[in-house]
């Protein structure tokens, strides 16, 4: 038998149990753990921007998936994805925020956000996971200063090296201007 004790099981039993080695390991995951005074957030970059939204706000991460375009839609709607039998608009963050085209790369990714009336990927040039913020850093905030950015980033918070632009994703989606696509 191998150090894991798995290869004398059938492939079925194999699996079984790596379920439940995944199951039981899943019960003290990070993310499911509260910290009290940290606020939570999944972080990206576009171009060279470092920004984190909350981490609520984000329901899934994806590579970016095949597009169907959308005829007599605006340049920043790349096209439509289907995920998982659901039908989701992917938009390019930076085109619809900044005006410029993202260049499409190894890292970049796609943060699936609910919206009203559904779920909407937005690209990003890259992803860097969850990061937290303690209350002292929030309280340290200060504003944003580009205008391109400021209707979705209220505070820019100092992480080492890195200023982090809080971005809200319900400021995004509730915009008219993200929610008209038609060009």
């Amino acid at each position: 038998m191998s150090p894991s004790g798995l290869s004398a099981l059938s492939p079925f039993e194999a699996l079984a149990a790596y379920e439940q080695r995944s199951l039981a390991h899943a019960a003290g995951a990070p993310e499911q753990i509260e910290a009290p005074g940290l606020w939570r957030g999944i972080g990206f970059r576009l171009r060279d921007r470092h920004f984190v939204s909350n981490i609520a706000d984000v329901n899934e991460i994806l590579t970016l998936p095949a597009l169907t375009a959308v005829p007599g839609a605006r340049g920043w709607l790349l096209g439509i994805a289907n995920v998982r039998g659901n039908l989701v608009p992917v938009v390019d963050l930076y085109e619809f925020v900044a005006g410029h085209r993202s260049a499409v790369g190894e890292t970049t990714r796609v943060l699936i956000v609910r919206q009203p009336g559904g779920s909407v990927g937005l690209l990003v040039d890259e992803l860097f996971g969850q990061r937290s913020f303690s209350q002292e850093q929030i309280a340290a905030a200060v504003g944003e200063i580009d205008e391109r950015y400021a209707r979705y980033v209220g505070e820019n918070v100092q992480s080492g090296e890195i200023l982090w632009g809080l971005f809200s994703m319900g400021e995004l989606v509730r915009t008219p201007e993200f929610q008209q696509a038609a060009a």
